[in-house]
């Protein structure tokens, strides 16, 4: 479990804003991304029991064989709250050890919610004094944008970031983001997000998660990318089957600002660290 002297180094280290920090690091290392997924059969794959055991074993060797090679890792929170409280505890170990080593870190858990509740999930992700924080999390504006504002300041008052979800690959998605056609609930998240980020140089800290498979869904409504002035998560690269040449199709003039993430097709050439470290290699490869 991360301590406070962890904590604070977590918090010292973020002088900069996440976003200027994330350009840095995709600049330096390349725009990849890898989740972090530890899935029961992935951990069977791996000779790895589903316990919070099996749980460490594999955060570490992910992060072993990301550290240096990636802009970011991205946990999915869901896969370590399945293991309750020694599940968040290996959640924390892992959240701690890639501050040391200098990676960053987005928790993909997908908060929202409203006023005291949110403001409690803020503090949970997004506060220096909480063994939870990460650099960035993932947040859902479905009751409104201006919902997520405790995340919002929390994580512009300590150099941290969020990725708000405004266009996702799944096909229930499409029910709610594209509702509106030119005036779609997915374009006015990313006009929303674009006012939080203006006048931020080189790049805001307010990010959207938008899927790697989309295809043309962006055009279809009128949604311009290139004008967030904020970095965009890409999920979807690989087994989804997305390749870095369908990011630069779907994204135009805004693929400098994609963070594409992959999470099975690394995954899967564990547990051999020097396998995953040539796994990351083949990915970044597609994507420059």
């Amino acid at each position: 479990m991360a301590d406070q002297t962890t904590t604070n180094r977590r918090s010292a280290s973020a002088g900069a804003g996440f976003g200027a920090r994330l350009a840095e690091a995709m600049a330096s290392l390349g725009p990849l991304c890898v989740g972090v997924d530890p899935h029961p059969g992935l951990l069977e794959a791996w000779g790895l029991e589903d316990s919070a055991a099996g749980l460490k074993e594999f955060s570490t060797l992910v992060l072993e064989a990301a550290s240096g090679r990636v802009a970011a890792i991205k946990p999915q929170v869901a896969l370590y709250e399945r293991h309750g409280s020694a599940g968040l505890a290996v959640l924390e170990t892992l959240l701690a050890d890639a501050a040391s080593a200098g990676v960053l870190t987005i928790a993909d858990a997908k908060r929202g919610d409203i006023g005291s509740t949110m403001a409690a999930y803020a503090d949970a992700w997004l506060s220096p004094s909480s063994p939870l924080a990460a650099d960035a999390v993932t947040l859902s504006p479905y009751l409104g944008f201006e919902s997520l504002r405790p995340a919002l300041d929390l994580a512009a008052a300590h150099g941290r970031g969020v990725f708000v979800l405004a266009l996702t690959s799944n096909p229930e998605g499409a029910g709610v983001q594209h509702v509106g056609g030119e005036a779609s609930v997915a374009r006015r998240i990313v006009e929303a997000a674009a006012a939080e980020n203006d006048g931020v140089t080189p790049l805001g800290s307010v990010g959207l998660v938008v899927g790697a498979t989309v295809g043309s869904a962006l055009e279809e409504l009128g949604i311009d990318l290139a004008g967030l002035n904020g970095p965009v998560l890409a999920p979807g690269l690989g087994a989804q089957g997305a390749t870095g040449e369908d990011l630069k199709r779907t994204f135009g003039a805004a693929y400098p600002q994609v963070l594409g993430t992959s999470s099975r097709d690394i995954l899967k050439a564990g547990p051999s660290v020097p396998a995953l470290v040539s796994a990351i290699g083949r990915t970044l490869e597609g994507l420059r």
